[in-house]
């Protein structure tokens, strides 16, 4: 069950937004494999002056962060992240310089769902 934040400059189109959306679900299910089902994602935008970053990265920079149970491989990790990269820059153009991936794995104590703890 990733729990996936998307956090970009405002001024996208609703299309562009949900093929990210759909890149990143994508690449999930075909990396990790999680259901189709299993999408939990939102968007946060940005307007410029709230959003920095080096002077060197475009318009199209975003960051990707990923909660995820605990207990994925290293290997599994370098595959999604290569795999959500892979969809985004083929499917919007957006230059693989411009995704910075983040994995966070809260020990499943820390989860909480439909109001009883995982762990």
């Amino acid at each position: 069950m990733p729990i996936v934040k998307i956090n970009m400059l405002k001024g996208k189109s609703p299309q562009y937004k949900k093929t990210v959306l759909d890149c990143v679900h994508q690449g999930l299910v075909e990396s990790l494999h999680i259901e189709d089902w299993d999408r939990f994602q939102r968007i946060i935008e940005f307007a410029p002056n709230d959003f920095e970053m080096p002077d060197f990265k475009s318009d199209s920079f975003m960051i990707i962060e990923l909660s995820l149970f605990p207990g994925r491989t290293k290997e599994e990790k370098k595959n999604a992240i290569e795999t959500i990269t892979e969809k985004l820059t083929s499917s919007l153009g957006v230059n693989e310089s411009d995704i910075f991936i983040i994995m966070n794995e809260p020990p499943l104590e820390n989860w909480g769902m439909a109001g009883k703890q995982k762990g």
